[in-house]
């Protein structure tokens, strides 16, 4: 009973039926008078009806029964409801002065403050307990409440303050801080947090500000002093350049391929184990990759053979022997030569989440060469040995693919349904993404003309042959008008545009999925990858954040929702909480 008459009471309040939620409330109260729950609601269903007399009334017999100074809080806002600011003040002074009485009345009283948004009154209140009581740490509260009067700078030094005495805590801090710093280096608040931690360094030097420096710069995409820090970091503590190597990835993500080659190196130069000078040596052949013409080909498959000599073709290096036979087989062309030497990789003492990884490759193998049933063979084998695995759902994943390319779309759409459970979020995103298209399209003509031609390009894209694929894309958009699947033409079309670095075109296809397609499922896409091209490439800025504020506003429910909202505070030069 006690818990429906208080779902009862609360359902009143909430609808705005003062009276019936008072009556409620007040009978609760009579069985329960010490329920701190009962008395604030009590409280504020007389203010909401403006019944300041009666609260007053209420609260004067309640702090004559109770010794509770938060209840003084209490009272001093009903004067104030009343307008009756003299009275307010020396309630508030009362309740602040119990504090000196005993400090761990604080809690009460400062949380009492907040909840009416009295936040100097808070702020003396936090103070004045944690001088009684140095044992008390309220940064993190005070912190909190700087950030909403818009003091950033006692914001960020207690933030500090408490990052210091709590460094486990380090990760809260910064995602706190975060909402209040943006990409751009010379913001306000970048600069006024960046001097507090050199102030710091200079006071008391400590890892955890070279730490948050190098956050800071990661977050401004400045990886190259972000590196610095790392390195400091490092020379003292040169246990582990696990977190070196974060800083080389997230560079090399940005194509800051630069200072990524440079991080890379430094690690090649200092690491301990052949392990991770083995993992770097591999990203930095993944770079030169990147940025590498077919001329260079024959240097890069160099590389890989001097590594492979110096490192054994052993179970150890199983990452880089399937990533040199992807080579061969992706840049070289080379299928022949690829597949043989994948195959002596199976005669390893591998696991069989090894075998598994080089039977994938093989399967991708045989799919660029188009030899699908094959390549099913071994998606099969995989998920039959590793059950309700993440690599299982991703061979089942790639058997969708295979049977798509081939135009079985109903083998592959009963495997994608399957899919659509995965426990991987990017595998079941993609399954469902590849569903859609198939769905939205197989009923178009009874020959499936227009998805078959689509498949085959999507296929071309994968095989590199991406001259091809974007011809290919032009006969669709020439030649089915009037179907379902141009606007996902036009998308794949300029995604491959972007690759070759044909922005003008890319631009354009993404302009028309705007114009034309507002209403489809790439909408978010197009607005999202125009305002990229906007920022990134041309360096309109305005029109970048009109394309932005479109997402934020029209498509809240968007995968780029995030990313767009973050941009679109950087392009405008503030940082909102």
């Amino acid at each position: 009973m006690y818990s429906q008459n208080a779902t009862l009471a609360k359902d009143y309040f909430q609808n705005g039926e003062f009276e019936k939620a008072l009556i409620e409330y007040k009978k609760l109260y009579a069985q329960s008078s010490s329920n701190i729950n009962y008395i604030n609601q009590i409280i504020s269903t007389h203010q909401q009806l403006e019944q300041y007399d009666e609260a007053e009334t209420f609260l004067t017999e309640l702090i004559e029964r109770v010794k509770y100074p938060a209840f003084i809080v209490e009272l001093g806002y009903n004067y104030q409801l009343k307008n009756d600011m003299q009275k307010a003040n020396e309630n508030y002074q009362k309740a602040i002065a119990f504090i000196d009485e005993k400090a761990s009345h604080v809690f009460g009283v400062a949380r009492s403050f907040q909840n009416h948004s009295l936040l100097n009154e808070a702020v003396i209140s936090y103070e004045k307990a944690a001088a009684l009581n140095p044992d008390f740490n309220f940064s993190v509260q005070l912190a909190q409440i700087y950030g909403e009067q818009g003091n950033i700078e006692k914001m960020f030094s207690n933030y500090l303050d408490f990052a210091e005495t709590n460094p486990a805590r380090v990760r809260d801090v910064k995602r706190s801080i975060n909402d209040f710093i943006t990409e751009d280096g010379v913001n306000e608040n970048n600069e006024l947090f960046r001097k507090l931690l050199l102030k710091k360094m200079q006071q008391e030097p400590n890892i955890l500000w070279n730490e948050l420096l190098s956050w800071l710069f990661i977050q401004q995409k400045d990886f190259k002093k972000a590196f610095t820090q790392e390195k400091a970091i490092y020379k003292r503590q040169p246990e582990s350049l696990n977190r070196i190597e974060e800083v080389a990835l997230m560079a090399s993500n940005e194509n800051e391929n630069e200072i990524a080659q440079d991080v890379f190196n430094y690690i090649i130069e200092n690491a301990q184990d052949a392990e991770t000078k083995l993992k770097a040596h591999q990203n930095l052949i993944k770079i030169d990759i990147k940025e590498s013409s077919k001329s260079n080909y024959v240097a890069i498959k160099n590389k890989y053979e001097d590594l492979l000599k110096t490192y054994g073709k052993q179970s150890e290096t199983l990452e880089l022997q399937i990533s040199y036979a992807h080579f061969l087989a992706f840049y070289l062309n080379d299928t022949k030569a690829a597949t043989k030497f994948l195959e002596t990789s199976l005669k390893l003492p591998l696991s069989s989440l090894e075998k598994a990884h080089v039977k994938l490759e093989l399967g991708d193998i045989l799919v660029l060469q188009e030899q699908f049933n094959k390549a099913l063979i071994y998606y099969t084998q995989i998920q039959r040995n590793l059950k309700n695995s993440t690599i299982s759902q991703e061979a089942r994943f790639k058997v969708a693919k295979a049977s798509y390319y081939k135009g079985d779309f109903k083998w592959a759409e009963s495997q994608l349904k399957i899919l659509k459970a995965s426990t991987s979020q990017l595998i079941a995103n993609d399954a469902l993404d590849l569903k859609l298209l198939i769905s939205d399209n197989k009923y178009e003509d009874s020959l499936q003309t227009a998805l078959k031609r689509y498949a085959k390009s999507d296929l071309l894209a994968f095989q590199n042959r991406n001259d091809e694929a974007i011809s290919l894309l032009d006969k669709i958009l020439q030649e089915h008008k009037t179907e379902p699947i141009i606007p996902q033409a036009l998308y794949k079309q300029a995604q491959l545009f972007e690759l070759k670095g044909a922005i003008d075109k890319a631009k354009m296809n993404y302009e028309l999925i705007i114009e034309n397609y507002r209403d489809g499922i790439l909408i978010d896409d197009a607005l999202f990858h125009l305002a990229e091209i906007y920022e990134k490439q041309l360096n309109e800025s305005q029109k970048a954040k009109a394309l932005y504020e479109q997402i934020i506003f029209n498509h809240a429910d968007s995968i780029y929702f995030v990313d767009a909202r973050k941009r679109y505070r950087t392009l405008r030069g503030d940082a909102i909480n």
